[in-house]
């Protein structure tokens, strides 16, 4: 796992000063601390941070092709790199090298971009063609690896594995995009098609873009796609045989590394069935870790220590308390964009827990996702059966008045909060889904901003995109949209970005083996009765795997990995809460009415409503925005 920046003059090529390339690798040290270098020559500059996993003593960057035609960087991993080798030695190529960065050079040079296909990995890469003078930037299929770009004033684009590269930059302006500010405060993060500062953009997952000297900039071009749009044919058994074929594939795979190598165990499903399946490959004790909480209704050790007895594990464990709190300065520079997944202190403990004993640790990501794991992506297939008995014009007047009338009821029992499902009901299936998956909804939003803000945002709303994407995804039901948007919009946006930061804020190298593509292009055409069965979502996964875990670790209800930030807000956290209104980072910005801040945190204090999550958003953007120094 490493870090990479670089400069590239687009038109007119210029040259390059390499203590700026420099600077901006430097700023990405915690994500390769093994090494690191920079290459320049006219018209661009490559630079390169190393972390070493595979060949730790052969392959340096920026790497140079044998011809010397193309120079490499390149973060992330690539799992088939021998197969690849292998052919392309097959067809003339030679190798310096052992490991996979030098498989990358040779696969563009033989195929070019449709060298991306064959690839197996996590990655984000830039390839300088020097008899071509033209620049490869490329992301792979979900987003694991991320990759920020900008076009500066003098002509160049600007590149970078994390955003803190980019603020290197002597030429970057700080001003904050008010349309993230509007994005942000919907999902709890920045999703990829926008930046918290204007003019910075992000290469979308599974997209690449080549550039010229000599000519404008093209736009991002995609070369891979999920398709739901497919259903397989066979029994339950079959499937599941195939099933725990790709899992076994996706695990051994990841399990490659001339480092320690160990797993996140949080006692669910899907870590669970990882470590179940390392131990399986492995003659060695796998190395395992987990993080419980002060609050008991959250902590799932327990779970966690079952398995690992059950596996013979390395086990180690650490509790997340409100002393925490003091490293959420640290946390805001982690991101350097605003994000408020209330699980991130966690993974961030956990991944320096993990560690002090391993270099590279797999997890459990991506599972919910590509299987319909996620209690939303259930409801939401219930609701898609409503709408399809009743018509909009009958449920718009219905549930949307009902949605409208019935209370926000955040103490009350479960079975009574039934307005956010009446007023999903009223809507299309799109937009019940959007509504679903953010965090504040439109009302508390429109009520949050001042008539300032509200002006800079015109006519737009965080929801259309994550719409039109539904609207736009290869599927062919309501099941199928929303799996596409959570892996499209929500998977690199919030869940990849979580474990990209906090595990590269240690250094350590985080792998998704159930993001393996073949697994989840299998997943992706399930029937919908191997999805969800009843009130189970990921019945097939569970299924497949009650052949190596308990009953009850499959089919207990799911729980996540949140932080108890609620109680804590009421608690030892109260004067966070209440100072979020006076901060000075955001009251300057002008966005946000004051007393209306100060009313939702009160409300929380005394328990009249659950506040918890808007105002982590709240007290993570202001911190951002210390962190970033710009201006609204």
């Amino acid at each position: 796992m490493c870090g990479i920046a670089g400069i590239f003059h687009c038109g007119t090529p210029k040259p390059v000063d390499p203590r700026r390339v420099e600077r901006m690798t430097d700023a990405l040290l915690h994500r390769g601390p093994d090494g690191g270098d920079v290459w320049t020559e006219h018209g661009v500059g490559l630079g390169h941070r190393r972390l070493s996993i595979i060949d730790i003593a052969g392959s340096p960057q920026p790497m140079h092709s044998i011809d010397g035609r193309c120079v490499l960087v390149f973060n992330g991993e690539i799992y088939n790199y021998r197969e690849l080798r292998r052919e392309l030695k097959e067809l003339g190529a030679q190798f310096r090298t052992e490991g996979d960065s030098e498989a990358i050079l040779a696969a563009w040079q033989q195929w070019g971009p449709a060298c991306l296909s064959r690839l197996d990995g996590m990655f984000a890469f830039a390839i300088y063609d020097r008899a071509d003078r033209t620049l490869f930037l490329a992301r792979d299929r979900f987003g694991v690896k991320p990759l920020f770009m900008v076009h500066l004033s003098d002509g160049s684009l600007a590149f970078a594995s994390e955003l803190k590269g980019l603020l290197a930059h002597p030429l970057l302006r700080r001003e904050v995009d008010p349309l993230a500010v509007e994005d942000y405060l919907t999902w709890g993060y920045v999703p990829d098609h926008r930046s918290i500062l204007k003019g910075v953009e992000k290469l979308p997952a599974g997209h690449y873009r080549l550039l010229r000297h000599d000519q404008q900039p093209a736009p991002p071009v995609q070369w891979w796609d999920v398709d739901f749009s497919k259903r397989h044919k066979g029994s339950t058994a079959d499937l599941s045989a195939q099933l725990l074929h790709l899992l076994r594939e996706g695990v051994e795979s990841r399990t490659v590394a001339d480092v320690p190598l160990g797993a996140f165990l949080s006692g669910g499903v899907d870590s669970s069935s990882v470590v179940a399946l390392m131990a399986e490959a492995s003659r060695e004790p796998v190395n395992t870790c987990s993080i419980g909480f002060d609050v008991a209704a959250l902590d799932e050790t327990g779970y966690a220590r079952r398995i690992a007895q059950q596996f013979g594990t390395n086990h180690r464990e650490r509790i997340v308390d409100p002393d925490d709190f003091g490293a959420v300065d640290m946390l805001a520079g982690m991101f350097d964009e605003p994000f408020a997944d209330g699980s991130a202190l966690p993974t961030w403990r956990v991944c320096q827990l993990a560690r002090e004993n391993v270099t590279v640790a797999l997890s459990g990501d991506g599972a919910d996702e590509a299987f319909a794991g996620y209690r939303r992506q259930v409801f939401h297939a219930r609701e898609e059966q409503v709408r399809a008995i009743f018509p909009r014009a009958l449920r718009q007047p219905v549930f949307g008045t009902l949605g409208k009338l019935w209370p926000k009821a955040d103490w009350a029992p479960q079975a009574l909060r039934a307005k956010s499902t009446f007023q999903a009901l009223g809507a299309s299936g799109e937009e019940g889904y959007a509504r679903g998956l953010s965090v504040t909804p439109p009302e508390l939003r429109a009520l949050l901003y001042t008539e300032a803000m509200q002006r800079q945002l015109g006519d737009y709303r965080a929801e259309q995109p994550l719409i039109a994407m539904m609207q736009g995804a290869p599927a062919r039901s309501g099941l199928d949209r929303a799996q596409y948007a959570d892996l499209k919009f929500w998977l690199p946006g919030d869940i990849l970005t979580k474990v990209d930061r906090t595990s590269m804020a240690v250094s350590l190298e985080a792998r998704e083996p159930l993001l393996d593509h073949r697994l989840v292009e299998f997943a992706a055409a399930l029937p919908h009765s191997e999805r969800i069965k009843g009130h189970q979502g990921k019945w097939l996964l569970k299924h497949t795997m009650e052949r190596m875990l308990p009953h009850d670790v499959l089919y207990r209800p799911k729980q996540g990995f949140v932080t108890p930030i609620s109680e804590w807000l009421r608690g030892p956290l109260q004067s966070e809460a209440l100072g979020i209104a006076a901060s000075g980072a955001l009251s300057e910005t002008g966005w946000f009415s004051t007393s209306h801040l100060k009313h939702l945190a009160q409300q929380h204090i005394f328990g009249r409503s659950d506040h918890a999550r808007l105002l982590w958003q709240l007290i993570m953007l202001d911190r951002s925005l210390r962190h970033l120094g710009a201006s609204a």
